[in-house]
């Protein structure tokens, strides 16, 4: 694999602008950031920044676009959708690898989100013929009313490290179709990823003579304060830590804007005694130490029945003596590395606090070093014998450690699974119907996303995706999320000769 080649065919440069508001790069005076891959600690390339001079720019140009976008036909809109699907397909070996290779996580989960934003591309397409409203019966004679839904305008995409460039399709494949145009601000910890997106979907709005401003990218941290005071983007969709999103929140609620705000997780997978354990520890392990521990739906707790708890902990131990941990770009390897290591100071100081609370690691962890781990970035998966109501347990920790505890009976289980602050995914390994259906009812999961015999990492696009709680309330992908991107409008028409008015209220004159 020629990562120089790779780069090359992407677009990416050893400079780069972080400013396009489609087809153009603009030149910006902002802050400079260097992106460096945790795989090795080499410098990928630089990034010059948006400044507030170039960030009026963006805008000004995303509003002229919007004007234009929201006239063309939602099916035609999704033809354009439908072509940068194509786009990604040509390119997916490509930008799975550069996700790979600024991230850190393994090539399979690169790639594997490359085609989470082919799927939504598709996804969107069919969309495109189906943004439907409802007819309703009037009270009144010869009325008719109905509801449609219109496109809102600017939505800015604020995304994470941990998902560099899905989740930023996931917002722009449906707001596009519904009549919106794009502007995106990506994590500064990996902004190639970004880049090179830009560049894919730039030819796309070129071979089809759209306006600029359908999709722009802005980078760098001011511009996330920027938007979030912009009375011109009455919805931001962010996506990072909890304690930001309170921030975020509150600043675009105060101009009464709208958020889709995709928070923390503190995920559980309840273990049965009716389990299938051997499926139940591969459900464990992938979701424990997939992307390192750094997605939002990665397991943090496994609440294990004490009947067979010492059985199922001790097959857990062994297939973590079987990881393969090293670099991401060679798919032998199970774990890449952290993404930088201002995160690995973070995985080492939890650590620290689980000793200090007396908990008792199955697994012990530690930064590895040595020959394939120069970047410093590289840890050891970890296993950590804890009790639910530990202070650090009720955190979200976004490292490779797994907290393992003991429960007695079903409600004890869900009680346990409930009680963290956060609300995302969830799971319980049961054959038994009963513990399974309480499990989905609405005295059980109370997260947004709730699986049996599964685990919580890995959604499907065909499925509304977001949580509760401290996880923020929002819906993006599947099912009808597409909602949040439009504005709803009731119509009455008045098709006979007098003027009735609702309730049987008379105003004679």
């Amino acid at each position: 694999m020629n990562l120089k080649d790779i780069l090359t065919r992407l677009g990416i440069e050893s400079t780069n602008s972080g400013t396009s508001t489609g087809t153009k790069w603009l030149p910006a005076k902002g802050a400079t950031i260097t992106s460096y891959s945790p795989v090795n600690g080499e410098v990928i390339g630089t990034v010059q920044t948006t400044d507030e001079n170039a960030y009026e720019a963006v805008m000004q140009q995303a509003q002229q676009a919007y004007l234009q976008w929201r006239t063309v036909p939602a099916p035609k809109r999704g033809d354009m959708v439908r072509q940068f699907g194509d786009a990604l397909r040509q390119h997916k070996a490509d930008l799975g690898a550069l996700v790979s290779y600024e991230m850190g996580k393994s090539l399979q989960e690169g790639l594997g989100e490359v085609q989470e934003m082919i799927d939504i591309c598709d996804f969107a397409v069919g969309l495109s013929r189906q943004l439907y409203g409802l007819t309703m019966h009037s009270e009144r004679p010869s009325h008719r009313m109905y509801e449609q839904w219109h496109p809102i305008g600017i939505v800015s995409i604020i995304s994470a490290f941990n998902f560099p460039v899905a989740v930023w399709a996931w917002n722009t494949a449906l707001a596009w179709v519904c009549g919106n145009v794009c502007v995106w601000k990506p994590s500064s910890k990996t902004p190639l990823c970004a880049v090179a997106c830009q560049h894919i979907i730039s030819k796309v709005l070129k071979a089809n003579d759209l306006p600029e401003g359908i999709s722009s990218l802005i980078t760098g941290n001011p511009c996330g304060n920027l938007m979030n005071q912009d009375k011109r983007i009455p919805l931001i969709s962010f996506t990072g830590s909890t304690r930001v999103g309170r921030l975020v929140s509150a600043a675009v609620a105060g101009r009464f804007g709208r958020t889709i705000l995709e928070l923390g997780g503190n995920n559980a997978i309840i273990i049965s005694k009716d389990a299938d354990l051997e499926m139940s520890v591969i459900g464990a392990l992938f979701g424990a130490v997939g992307t390192a521990g750094q997605r939002c739906t990665s397991t943090r707790r496994l609440i294990i029945h004490e009947n067979v708890y010492d059985d199922f902990t001790a097959r857990l131990v062994k297939a973590y003596g079987q990881l393969k941990i090293g670099n991401p770009l060679d798919e032998n390897n199970h774990v890449g590395p952290l993404i930088d290591k201002d995160a690995v100071h973070t995985y080492l100081n939890c650590i620290e606090k689980v000793k200090q609370q007396s908990g008792r690691f199955l697994v012990e962890g530690g930064v590895l070093s040595g020959v394939g781990f120069e970047s410093g970035c590289y840890v050891k998966p970890c296993i950590a014998e804890v009790e639910n109501h530990y202070e650090i347990v009720q955190e979200e920790t976004f490292a490779p450690i797994l907290y393992v505890m003991k429960y007695s009976d079903i409600d004890e289980a869900i009680n346990m699974q409930n009680s963290v602050p956060q609300g995302l995914s969830s799971a319980i390994m049961t054959l038994n119907l009963r513990e399974a259906e309480q499990f989905l009812s609405a005295n059980g999961s109370d997260c947004g996303i709730a699986n049996v015999n599964i685990g919580t990492s890995g959604a499907e696009i065909g499925g509304a995706f977001g949580g509760e709680k401290e996880t923020g309330g929002g819906r993006e992908s599947g099912s009808d999320a597409w909602k949040v991107y439009m504005r709803r409008q009731t119509n009455t028409i008045n098709y006979s000769n007098t003027l009735p008015l609702a309730q049987g209220i008379k105003f004679d004159l």
